[in-house]
């Protein structure tokens, strides 16, 4: 996987905050992030092969920034090339997701260490609102919303750790799961989905760093669990 951490950190602080988006971003970047937004949300479904025409009429953009947008997500793991024109979506398997546990308990708790550590009430209340509008897609069944806010919850916490290299690795994990996700969800529905966000909330409320690691490894772990046994019921190795 390959990532400008610069970049990636302003990608990541770009997508905890979706309100800021800038008319003035290249049409290259546009397509990237709306491509990326399709994989990271599940809207392309693991196996799926597509055309590259097919990206372009789904967009509305041309062929010379979809392939580059095609070119980054490749690199990045998140779309395979096959021939005639073609990509896929990778289909994760059970070792994929073994190494995804892995490390994510690796990185996030140490970003949420340092988010802690860098907390305001203004930043604590940001995330309090994402995980509001969370708990409403929960009760009202909206995978997609609960997808996006998930996301956005997690992001906020990488930016306000500013680490841009730990939070370049952890961001570029959601691409390679993010689709395998949807379809859990999609199964499972929304009532029965993890969420440490509370627990993770009032430690970093009361300044305990430690705690609210914890809290998100154990969100991490259940959210992956949930990923690795539906591919083993499915028969993935």
């Amino acid at each position: 996987m390959t990532h400008d951490p610069e970049n990636m950190a302003q990608l990541v602080s770009f997508l905890a905050y979706p309100e800021r988006a800038s008319a003035e971003l290249p049409a290259h970047e546009k397509v990237y992030r709306a491509l990326r937004d399709l994989l990271l949300f599940g809207e392309l479904a693991p196996g799926q092969a597509v055309t590259i025409q097919g990206i372009c009429d789904m967009l509305g953009a041309g062929m010379t920034p979809v392939r580059e947008a095609i070119r980054r997500l490749t690199a990045e793991g998140a779309l395979e090339f096959m021939g005639n024109r073609r990509v896929v979506v990778p289909v994760l398997t059970v070792s994929h997701v073994n190494e995804l546990i892995f490390a994510r308990q690796a990185i996030e708790p140490q970003l949420v260490v340092r988010a802690t550590e860098r907390a305001t009430d203004s930043t604590i209340e940001e995330l309090t609102q994402i995980d509001s509008a969370l708990d409403a897609a929960i009760a009202r069944g909206d995978v997609r919303s609960y997808l996006e806010q998930n996301y956005r919850f997690h992001a906020r916490l990488y930016s306000m750790a500013e680490a841009p290299i730990l939070s370049a690795l952890a961001d570029g994990l959601w691409l390679r799961f993010g689709p395998s996700l949807r379809v859990v969800c999609g199964r499972v529905g929304t009532e029965n989905l993890p969420d440490q966000h509370h627990e993770a909330l009032s430690a970093m409320r009361a300044g305990d760093a430690q705690a609210a690691a914890k809290a998100m490894r154990e969100d991490v772990i259940q959210g992956m669990e949930q990923v690795r046994r539906a591919l083993a019921e499915g028969g993935s190795d």
